[in-house]
């Protein structure tokens, strides 16, 4: 299928350690010209970690950009000398000091936030996992919770957890989450 807008010009107009911000001029299906920001982001990776227990260790985390705390799962930016699965099994012991001996499973590619921004966040699966001493970054304040899986999975359907990419995670692999019970 052909793309439906030209792309005339293209240039960053800001930027910061995290992402940065690309404005295209562009002529729309009917011919007339534009513009249109485009949010560039790194890859992502978010990871649903399951204790021997069966219990998933969950983040309480304080986001400045919506001024509250929420549920979340372990994420991360992909980081330019790492893989995604590197990226995933580093969050995973930054965040709740999370290590297995298991293989992360993959559960899941999305796009993010594709009306504004070029994110694709990867999902993963983390079985087996022993918390120990998380290494938060400066800017991070969480505290680390674990609860049973049917509990995060009403949280996630009732609305009590309202990171979209949290939600999508622990929904995506809700089979196997139960099959971990």
């Amino acid at each position: 299928m052909s793309k439906p807008f030209q792309t005339t010009s293209s240039q960053i107009v800001w930027s910061c350690p995290w992402y940065r911000v690309r404005k295209d001029g562009i002529i729309t299906p009917n011919g007339r010209s534009g513009e249109y920001n485009v949010i560039e982001s790194p890859t992502s990776v978010w990871i649903v970690p399951v204790t021997p227990a069966g219990e998933i260790a969950l983040i309480y985390n304080y986001r400045y950009t919506v001024d509250a705390w929420g549920w979340e799962v372990p994420a991360g930016s992909v980081k330019p000398d790492q893989t995604e699965l590197e990226a995933a099994v580093c969050e995973l012991k930054e965040e709740v000091g999370g290590e297995t001996n298991d293989p992360l499973v993959e559960i899941g590619r999305f796009y993010t936030a594709n009306g504004i921004c070029n994110e694709l966040g990867i999902y993963y699966l983390a079985t087996n996992v022993t918390l120990g001493e998380p290494a938060h970054e400066a800017a991070e304040v969480m505290e680390i919770h674990l609860k049973p899986i049917d509990e995060v999975l009403h949280m996630a359907h009732s609305g009590q957890i309202s990171d979209g990419n949290t939600v999508l995670a622990l929904l995506i692999c809700a089979e196997k989450l139960r099959a971990l019970r």
